[in-house]
């Protein structure tokens, strides 16, 4: 009772000086758990947030994969004619079953697979349209046939709809996004300009395609109505984009394409990713089970080539670093704060609690000097100290929690979730820098010498 007496009546005595060290743990906690809350939620907001600029794992049949690989022809993070548009006209030799797409959906990371839209990047002759008839010519242009939100039935029951209506968060649309399964089309702002097209208007496409009986060549013809003109700010804008079925018809390749972009909710790479990306036979067997188990961009890329015959899967490298690399730096900078609010917290809570000893040097003194031992001082200002920075951490845990709210609402447009974890650890740092703050005041109480300061020396 004598000792919780002497701590209470400290504070009357005090009072501002432990106001001030209170206000400085106050701050510090929220300073840290505002930082630490964004830091352990910031993976899942910032892969939210990137996956909304388009795939992140391609999809090809084995053959092209092996091409490209060994010509460096193309890149699984270009663009969906890239290749196409930048001059080359041919066609794909080497096709995937549309119908096998929805498997994607079935793999062991089936719930991290946000979208996904299968491709067949064809090219076609256009005509021109409107009063554009007489002052434009026809032009050869990349068609791409994909799905913009179609609804597919899984075995399971459920039902989730994909398409690169999902997947094109950037595109400027004007008009509307075609309808799969109908005779519409929406064309990129360039070759729209390039062939008269507006919205409402309707273009033929002719396609020279091998003769049904095998014998020479024929010219198939499909008409479409633009129902959209979109600005993408890259080689998309040359294209035509149409349902995958119109495209199939066009170029006579039922349940055909040579592509799928996929959008995965993906974790970053680490070495164990970078060392299974490279060849998954040389894991242990306890790499390869918690490398399969976490879902990197490798082993969901690896997944889906287990349910797609014929198929490769490739990471989107661009987008994989990229995301690995502003996490690194988003979590380095709030670590930083972190440990700078602990810093500064720990040198104002020292310089308080030396102030605080110099006042009270005589009462110490005269504890000493009727028989507490240098360990009892000791216990009795650092439980003084603990008492009201125990009142200031919780005032700023709570004040934390809101402000990375604050954070994750005007960043990432989404509340952060606040792990429990996060308050054990900034009570133990506080708890570690009130300690180590506290030092410097034990070994001034350890050399007072009562008689000294008693007599006034």
């Amino acid at each position: 009772m004598f000792f919780l007496n002497m701590i209470f009546r400290s504070f009357s005595r005090q009072f501002k000086r432990r106001l001030l060290i209170a206000v400085t743990v106050c701050l510090s906690a929220t300073v840290s758990v505002a930082m630490l809350g964004v830091v352990f939620d910031v993976g899942d907001k910032l892969n939210a947030e990137l996956s909304t600029y388009g795939s992140n794992i391609i999809v090809q049949p084995k053959s092209d994969a092996v091409v490209s690989d060994l010509y460096g022809s193309g890149d699984s993070g270009t663009s969906s004619v890239t290749s196409t548009a930048s001059g080359s006209s041919s066609d794909p030799t080497s096709f995937l079953k549309e119908s096998d797409a929805k498997k994607i959906k079935t793999i062991f990371w089936a719930f991290n697979i946000t979208n996904f839209a299968p491709e067949l990047n064809i090219h076609a002759d256009a005509g021109c349209s409107g009063t554009s008839q007489g002052s434009c010519k026809a032009a050869n242009v990349p068609i791409v046939g994909t799905w913009f939100a179609k609804t597919l039935h899984m075995d399971s029951g459920e039902s989730t709809v994909v398409g690169v209506d999902g997947m094109r968060s950037w595109w400027k649309v004007s008009g509307t996004w075609p309808k799969d399964g109908g005779e519409q089309a929406m064309a990129g702002s360039a070759v729209a300009a390039k062939l008269g097209l507006k919205i409402g208007d309707s273009v033929t496409l002719d396609k020279t395609i091998a003769a049904s009986d095998g014998n020479g060549t024929e010219r198939n013809r499909v008409k479409v109505k633009i129902v959209g003109i979109f600005d993408s700010g890259d080689s998309d804008d040359n294209a035509i984009y149409m349902p995958s079925i119109m495209a199939q018809t066009l170029a006579n390749l039922p349940d055909s394409v040579d592509k799928i972009e996929v959008k995965a909710l993906t974790t970053p790479d680490n070495d164990l990713a970078r060392k299974a990306s490279k060849n998954p036979n040389a894991l242990t067997q306890d790499e390869w089970e918690t490398w399969y188990c976490t879902a990197y961009p490798s082993s969901i890329a690896y997944q889906i080539e287990e349910v797609l015959p014929g198929a490769v899967a490739k990471q989107v490298r661009q987008v994989a670093a990229l995301q690995g690399d502003v996490l690194n730096k988003t979590q380095a900078v709030m670590v930083l704060m972190t440990v700078l609010s602990l810093v500064a917290a720990a040198i104002a809570v020292a310089n308080l609690m030396a102030a605080s000893i110099g006042e009270r040097g005589s009462e110490l003194a005269l504890l000493k000097a009727i028989g507490a031992t240098d360990g009892a001082v000791s216990r009795l200002m650092l439980a003084e100290t603990a008492v009201v920075a125990l009142a200031g951490a919780i005032v700023g845990a709570l004040l934390g929690s809101g402000v990375a709210q604050i954070v994750g609402h005007v960043v990432f447009g989404s509340g952060i979730t606040m792990r429990p974890m996060v308050f054990v650890l900034v009570f133990v740092l506080l708890a570690v820098t009130i300690l180590v703050a506290s030092l410097s005041s034990i070994r001034a109480i350890l050399g007072l010498k009562p008689a000294e300061v008693l007599h006034g020396r």
